[in-house]
């Protein structure tokens, strides 16, 4: 069987007027809930599915391009995440810190100040002994200055300790301070990159969740037109309702099980599209100008290895019984003649070998729509 310029069918075994014709090709088939009016309509739509299934596969390229921008997006933001975190860490350490620090200054300054009122209240208490009568406790007048000397020091001394000690324990809680400004900084920014990461994260789950459903609507397509296809090649395999063209001329005989086919290294494919590509190139232009490795390239071959002259340009398999000469067609076939499935999407032609005890032994080419060669024994009854 081939394509558009491959192959055309069977209509009916009485060959009748393009009118008739037109009617009798409605071919109605049920596949997978939806129904094959005839072969351009399963054409359509088999070009429909492959197109929007490449649609489909252009919109999940973009999604995919989308999601490694949103990727990229939540990799960085988790970066950074990861950055504060790690300065939140050492800020709190250093919050901790300060907090230790402060409570030792503050332990400390309330020792000295509990010292420092102990000291006031005794040199208060020596205060009220007149300076003659220290003078005359003192051994001389240098342990009376030593000892005053020695009251000034200490007073000094605790006072100026207080002082070191408070300014310290005010420098230690502007720092704490400024930590913890920086600290809720910090986790406010945690937050708004956590809402972004979110964000990011949803958007790339909503995109994934598209592809999946480009994805999803791509393989139903595909499997309306493998059901499509399945349904030419059920019918390529089935004997029913054949119709055979006798092109005239004496037949010359072959060996059918070497296949000899000229363009059987060519391409192929089953696009529905005139095969224009260069040889071997998936469809090749063959000199009857049918796609090669098609079943109407190798019947046409067939004919011409035979001594006869092929028919040229006549399209598509389910075709040839329009595009035969109406005393071309015959109801049982013999050795040379062509045989003509044509229902389906493109039909399908063979070569009949030869004939005999009800049967026919046919060569062909794409039964499977695989391109390859194929002889087998068909039963006419």
């Amino acid at each position: 069987m081939t394509k558009n310029k491959l192959k055309f069918t069977k209509n009916n075994l009485a060959r009748t007027s393009l009118s008739l014709v037109a009617v009798t090709a409605i071919v109605i088939s049920s596949i997978a809930g939806y129904r094959i009016v005839d072969a351009q309509s399963v054409r359509e739509q088999i070009e429909s599915l492959e197109a929007e299934n490449q649609s489909n596969r252009n919109k999940v390229e973009e999604l995919k391009q989308q999601a490694t921008s949103y990727e990229d997006a939540i990799g960085k933001l988790e970066a950074q995440i990861d950055d504060i975190e790690r300065k939140i860490q050492l800020n709190t350490e250093e919050q901790d810190r300060l907090k230790v620090e402060i409570a030792k200054v503050e332990a400390e300054l309330e020792e000295k100040r509990q010292l420092l009122g102990k000291n006031i209240r005794a040199m208060y208490i020596a205060g009220d002994i007149s300076t003659i009568e220290m003078l005359a406790s003192s051994n001389d007048l240098s342990e009376f200055v030593d000892k005053q000397q020695y009251r000034d020091s200490i007073k000094t001394e605790i006072s100026t300790t207080v002082n070191r000690i408070t300014a310290l324990k005010h420098e230690l809680r502007a720092q704490r301070e400024q930590v913890d400004k920086l600290l809720k900084e910090q986790t406010d920014q945690r937050e708004d990159l956590a809402d972004s990461r979110k964000e990011q994260t949803r958007l790339l789950s909503f995109n994934q969740n598209q592809q999946a459903d480009f994805n999803a609507k791509t393989k139903e397509n595909q499997k309306k037109i493998e059901e499509l296809i399945a349904s030419q090649i059920q019918l390529n395999n089935s004997a029913a309702n054949l119709q055979f063209i006798r092109i005239p001329g004496p037949v010359n005989g072959h060996n059918i099980s070497v296949d000899d086919y000229p363009y059987k290294g060519y391409g192929h494919s089953q696009i529905d599209e005139p095969c224009f590509g260069p040889p071997r190139t998936a469809d090749s232009l063959d000199r009857w100008y049918y796609c090669t490795r098609q079943c109407t390239s190798y019947v046409a071959w067939a004919i011409e290895r035979s001594g006869r002259s092929a028919p040229r340009g006549w399209g598509d398999a389910k075709n040839w019984v329009n595009m035969a000469p109406a005393s071309w067609m015959v109801s049982a076939p013999r050795t040379g003649d062509i045989a003509v499935v044509a229902g389906g999407t493109w039909g399908h032609v063979m070569y009949v070998e030869s004939v005999e005890n009800g049967r026919m032994l046919v060569s062909e080419y794409n039964i499977n729509l695989t391109g390859h060669y194929n002889y087998r024994w068909i039963n006419l009854y």
